[in-house]
Order: structure tokens, then C-alpha cells, then sequence
């Protein structure tokens, strides 16, 4: 629906994860039964939860971890444990330090150079651990970084940025990335983002990539949104960009997942991002926030260190739980952020949708109120969905 914004520019109406309410069809199926299962290139996971490339949330360990409990965890490539050869007590000033010397410890940090020996290093360890090793870099570090992280064997490669476009000008006297030589030229598969729209997206999968990220902005230790104005509520940026998949597939018979990354905190925020169309979530906050996690309580977005305009900061999350009980359970919180694959096999149970394929075919509503109706008492006392 267009909206006459002024004169001069007519716009269109987007929605948040908020904003909407998946409503329930005429089965129901227990939740055992339910199959939550996918695949991204060509590794099948059982829980379709990736932990987001942040200093915070995912080092080797925890990478390990999430690849036992069924899920994927993406280490960052760009961050601490490949500057530093002993992370620990760098990331012990980061959690200490005062949040009026935050950013400027962060911007000393993180301008440590890079060691392509730690990079080899550190996916060696999550391998020989046992763990699926997924690794992060932006497109700058792809086009320094692409032959070390082909040759140490990595699983699969994420390029992210802000936003990424297979269209980037430049300046003349600097190299820039050819996504779709990347994809064809590396030996492992490419996961590309993020993006917010459906031509974008579609140009991404056109050019070579095995998974397409999905979200500017939405995170919640980002601040993208506040410092240039950019981004798309998650909700509609998903569903456009589950629409370009399913074109894409119509003309080339490839599969793209697409994953929606950022906002997400609860069971029910991902059952609403996979019926708006996501095959998966990539989530920070929630995976910051268990007892294994590298950032002790706090966490921080990837954009935070930016020497020249920092476009994340630092939030406490707490320590509420082990990783298994975040994932899997039992869960020992009422507020949905606990055994996030039991919430959305719960869900999916509820909506009749035995699998992934049939979770995006629910019916969904615009419902602005349904977080708020009937939890006068939650919120009066900070309990439940009132927290």
C-alpha cells in the first residue's frame, strides 16, 4: 500500500517483527513430529539458528559448541581472536571499562592489524574440535584474506557489510569485489549480506551466493539505523527478499536460504521471520547472553570499532542460562528466550506446519497490539512478555 508522504514522494508501508502475528490453520501437529531441519551449502542443520560473527558471541569454543547442539556458530574473522593471539584479556578490558570510554577502548582495540596466521590458526582449532567452521569477513577482507581462508579448509564463508550490492563504485585507484568471481572461484560456499530488498537480493543469488542475509539495522547492540537513517523493518524486508528466492529458483532451479539476521530475540520472533519466508536466523543478543559466551554478559555490534564512524555499541545482556538450555532447554525463563528450537517447534505445531517449507505458507496478520493486549499485569511487574 503506496502512502502520500508529501508532494514530492510516495511511500510504501513496512513492518517490523512487532508489528505482526501468525494465525493458526485447521491442523495441529504435536511438536515431536515437527522437522526443523535445512541446509546451507550443503551442510544440514537441525536448528535453523546461525550465532551472528560477533567478538561477543562466537570464538573457536563456541563454535564448537553450537556445531554439537545442531546449530552454527560464524567466527569473525576481523575481530579479537585474530588480532590477538591471546583474546582473554582483551576481551576482559572491553567488558570492564566505563561506558563513556566504550567506544574509544574499542577503536584502540580493534586497530591491531589482522594476522593471516591467526585466521589458519583459528579455523584449524574449531576443526580439529570437531566444530562446522563458518568464518566472517567483509568484502575488504575477502579480497585480502580469500586465499588463506581457502586453504586453511574453512566449511563456509560469510561476506558481510552493512549493505552489500553486486553494483559498488569506488574509487578508481582501488580494488573492489567481484561477488560473482568470489562465488565461482572459491572452494567454499558463500554466504552473502546483508541487503533489505528484492532486487538486491536476487542480483546476490544471480551471482554465485549460497545463502542471502537479510537485514540492516535491526540488531540490538546496532545503531545503523540511528546514525544513517538506513534500513528496512524486518518483517517486509524478509518476505521481499523470500519472494526474490523464489524467482530465482523458478528461473535457475537453484535454492538460495535466506536468512534473516538482526532483531530477533525471542521463539517467537524467529517463528515470525520463517512465515514471512526465512529458511534461517542469524541472532547475537540471545547466544551473547548464555554462560559459554566469549563476552562475559556483554555484547557489542561488528560496526561498533569503526575508526571513522561507529555504527554499534556496547549493551549488558546478562548471563541467563548454558547454550544448550538458550537452544534446546529445559528452559528455566518465561519470556520466550529460552529453548528457542522448542518455541518454534511449539509454534510451528500450533500452525499445522510440519516442516520449514509449510512454516512460510502460514497465513500472517498486521497485529501492532499483539505484544501488548491483555499484559496490563506483565508489564505493571516487569514479568513474562512485560520485561
Amino acid at each position: 500500500m503506496n502512502i502520500q508522504l508529501g508532494r514530492s514522494k510516495v511511500v510504501r508501508r513496512a513492518y517490523g517483527i512487532d508489528e505482526i502475528a501468525l494465525v493458526p490453520g485447521g491442523t495441529t501437529i504435536d511438536p515431536e513430529v515437527v522437522n526443523t531441519s535445512w541446509t546451507l551449502g550443503g551442510i544440514e542443520r537441525e536448528i535453523p539458528i546461525i550465532a551472528s560473527a560477533m567478538d561477543g558471541v562466537v570464538d573457536v569454543n563456541m563454535a564448537v559448541n553450537l556445531s554439537r547442539l545442531g546449530s552454527l556458530g560464524v567466527l569473525n574473522l576481523e575481530g579479537i581472536q585474530t588480532r590477538y593471539e591471546s583474546p582473554s584479556p582483551i576481551l576482559e578490558r572491553i567488558t570492564s571499562v566505563g561506558n563513556d570510554s566504550f567506544v574509544p577502548l574499542m577503536q584502540e582495540i580493534y586497530s591491531q592489524p589482522v594476522q593471516a596466521k591467526l585466521i589458519s590458526q583459528r579455523i584449524k582449532e574449531i576443526k580439529e574440535l570437531g566444530g562446522i567452521a563458518a568464518v566472517s569477513g567483509t568484502p575488504s577482507a575477502a579480497l585480502r584474506f580469500g586465499e588463506v581462508i581457502s586453504q586453511s579448509e574453512a566449511d563456509l564463508f560469510f561476506v558481510q557489510a552493512t549493505v552489500v550490492s553486486t553494483n559498488h563504485i569506488g574509487p578508481e585507484d582501488r580494488k573492489k569485489l567481484d561477488l560473482q568471481s568470489l562465488c565461482r572461484d572459491m572452494p567454499i560456499p558463500v554466504v552473502i549480506g546483508n541487503c533489505v530488498t528484492y532486487e538486491i537480493a536476487i542480483d546476490l543469488m544471480r551471482a554465485g551466493a549460497a545463502g542471502v542475509m537479510v537485514g540492516i539495522g535491526p540488531g540490538a547492540a546496532c545503531t545503523s539505523r540511528g546514525v544513517l537513517g538506513v534500513g528496512v523493518p524486518q518483517a517486509t524486508a524478509v518476505a521481499d527478499c523470500a519472494s526474490a528466492r523464489i524467482d530465482y529458483e523458478n528461473e535457475s532451479g537453484r535454492y538460495v536460504p535466506v536468512i534473516a539476521d538482526g532483531g530477533i530475540v525471542t521463539g517467537g520472533d524467529i517463528s515470525k521471520c520463517i512465515a514471512c519466508g526465512a529458511d534461517a536466523v542469524m541472532i547475537g543478543s540471545p547466544i551473547a547472553r548464555s554462560n559459554e559466551a566469549p563476552g562475559g554478559g556483554f555484547h557489542w555490534g561488528m560496526a561498533t570499532p569503526s575508526p571513522l564512524l561507529p555504527r554499534g555499541t556496547r549493551i549488558k545482556v546478562g548471563s541467563t542460562g548454558t547454550l544448550e538450555q538458550i537452544l534446546r532447554g529445559p528452559a528455566s525463563l518465561d519470556d520466550g528466550t529460552h529453548n528457542l528450537l522448542g518455541a518454534l517447534k511449539t509454534s510451528m505445531g500450533t500452525l499445522g506446519a510440519k516442516t520449514l517449507k509449510e512454516m512460510q505458507e502460514v497465513e500472517v496478520v498486521v497485529a501492532p497490539s499483539l505484544l501488548t493486549e491483555g499484559k496490563v499485569y506483565q508489564k505493571a511487574q516487569q514479568l513474562g512478555m512485560g520485561k
